[in-house]
């Protein structure tokens, strides 16, 4: 089956077109290999999770890392329940590393904890017990509010002084917008400021729009595969409809 563009959800490279990693988010990696915790942010369906879950692949095949992508979107109607937002992380979290790594990475059995120290519990208990330093990426940072978001972003900042023996290696958050932009009050008003729970962060980065040489490249994999030329597009054309990623 020939691969296609894609235009709903994140792409998958043996049934879609795509750039590499390394092309949207060059500087990643070396942020990964220096121990960073960071924020990449940018507007929906420019490529984070995409990018992100490519990227994690390809860190954990190297040998060097287990590197995975998880959510922390199902915490998101439980604002002001930290507690059960802990656990519908945790659990999705356990399902999601067990679908996208090799059994021998998995992370192990969550110990127990206190409520409001159960994320850190969880990724210190992997952490220690990883064959390899673990490289987090965490999606959808920004769809937690109120408590629940400053619970986990606070857990994860108390933990960060324990890496990379007792915590992640390396953390990067992934949302819509920069960490001193998510909106923590239910009116939408209040934002975090630059004490914010999260002022660990080494560097916030925003995904580019496509170049003119991404353009040319995607098209460039549809032309090899198939043989068939695009025609060169007119003002009217709604290019970027066709190769936005999620």
């Amino acid at each position: 089956m020939p691969r296609r563009f894609n235009v709903a959800g994140p792409c998958k490279p043996d049934i879609h077109y795509m750039l590499p990693a390394a092309a949207r988010v060059p500087l990643a990696r070396r942020l990964v290999a220096d121990q960073n915790y960071f924020v990449i942010h940018a507007p929906r369906q420019s490529g984070k999770t995409t990018a992100m879950t490519n990227l994690a692949q390809e860190l954990t095949a190297s040998g060097e890392y287990v590197a995975v992508l998880l959510s922390v979107e199902v915490g998101s109607p439980f604002s002001d329940q930290p507690g059960k937002a802990e656990a519908a992380i945790l659990g999705e979290w356990r399902t999601s590393a067990q679908i996208r790594l090799p059994t021998d990475l998995w992370p192990p059995q969550w110990p127990a904890a206190d409520e409001g120290q159960r994320i850190r519990a969880a990724l210190s208990a992997w952490a220690e017990a990883a064959p390899r330093p673990v490289v987090l990426f965490i999606d959808e940072i920004d769809a937690l509010r109120d408590d629940a978001l400053i619970s986990v972003l606070r857990q994860l900042r108390t933990g960060y002084f324990d890496r990379p023996q007792s915590f992640p290696w390396s953390v990067a958050l992934i949302g819509l917008r920069d960490v001193r932009d998510y909106k923590v009050a239910s009116g939408g008003s209040d934002r975090l400021n630059t004490a914010s729970p999260f002022n660990i962060k080494t560097e916030s980065l925003t995904l580019g729009d496509f170049s003119a040489g991404d353009v040319a490249a995607l098209y460039g994999q549809h032309t090899t595969e198939t043989g068939q030329r695009r025609k060169r597009a007119g003002r009217g054309d709604q290019l970027s409809s066709c190769l936005t990623e999620n």
